[in-house]
C-alpha cells in the first residue's frame, strides 16, 4: 500500500508537502523524504514524536541512538510506517534540526494501492517557500507585535542598568568570582 501524507511546517504562512510512500518504508525513509522535499541538507539531526489527536507529543523516535546502552533505543530505521500510523492514527509530528528547531505537523490523508509505475517515495505538490530560518515570523501590524512584544518590557531606568557596569564585583551577588 501506499501512504499520502501532507507535511506542514509549522510556520505562520501556509508551507506544506504532499509525500506519497510506501507503507513497508522505514521512518528513517520518510525522513529522508521529507527532507529533500524540503531542500534540507539532511546533516543535521532529527525525530519523530507520537501525538494524540491534538497534536499533544508524545514518545521520541530519533534519528540515531542517544541512549545510554547502546541498541537499547529503537530508532526510525527499526520502525515501518505501518507499525506507526494507520487508519485511526493518522498524526505524527517531525522536528529537524535541533538547533533551530523546524517543527512539522505531519498527517496521514490516504492510504491507496500503488500506481503502476510510479516510484516512490514521490513529491505529489509542493506548496510555499520556506523561510530563511526555522524562527522567521511575520506579525501584520504593530498593534499586534506589541500585544505580543510588550509583555517583556521592562521599566528598569539608567539607575538599575549602573549595576552591570563593575562585572568584577561578583561578591554583591552571592558567589565569588572563581565559583567553579
Amino acid at each position: 500500500m501506499v501512504y499520502k501524507f501532507r507535511v506542514i511546517l509549522d510556520a505562520e504562512e501556509d508551507i506544506f508537502r504532499d509525500i506519497a510512500i510506501q507503507d513497508d518504508d522505514s521512518l528513517e525513509d520518510f525522513h529522508n523524504a521529507i527532507v529533500n522535499a524540503f531542500g534540507f541538507d539532511g546533516n543535521e539531526m532529527a525525530s519523530f514524536y507520537t501525538c494524540d489527536d491534538q497534536w499533544n507529543q508524545e514518545d521520541e523516535i530519533s534519528l540515531f541512538d542517544s541512549g545510554d546502552v547502546p541498541g537499547e533505543q529503537k530508532i526510525m530505521s527499526d520502525y515501518q510506517l505501518s507499525e506507526m500510523l494507520d487508519q485511526e492514527n493518522t498524526k505524527i509530528i517531525y522536528v529537524y534540526d535541533f538547533l533551530n528547531m523546524w517543527t512539522f505537523l505531519v498527517e496521514l490523508a490516504a492510504i491507496e494501492e500503488p500506481e503502476a509505475g510510479a516510484s516512490y517515495p514521490d513529491l505529489l505538490f509542493s506548496h510555499g517557500e520556506m523561510p530563511a530560518s526555522a524562527g522567521d515570523r511575520s506579525f501584520e501590524s504593530e498593534e499586534m507585535r506589541d500585544d505580543i512584544y510588550g509583555e517583556f518590557e521592562d521599566d528598569l531606568d539608567e539607575d538599575d542598568l549602573d549595576m552591570f557596569d563593575d562585572n568584577d564585583n561578583f561578591e554583591d551577588y552571592g558567589f565569588e568570582e572563581n565559583w567553579n
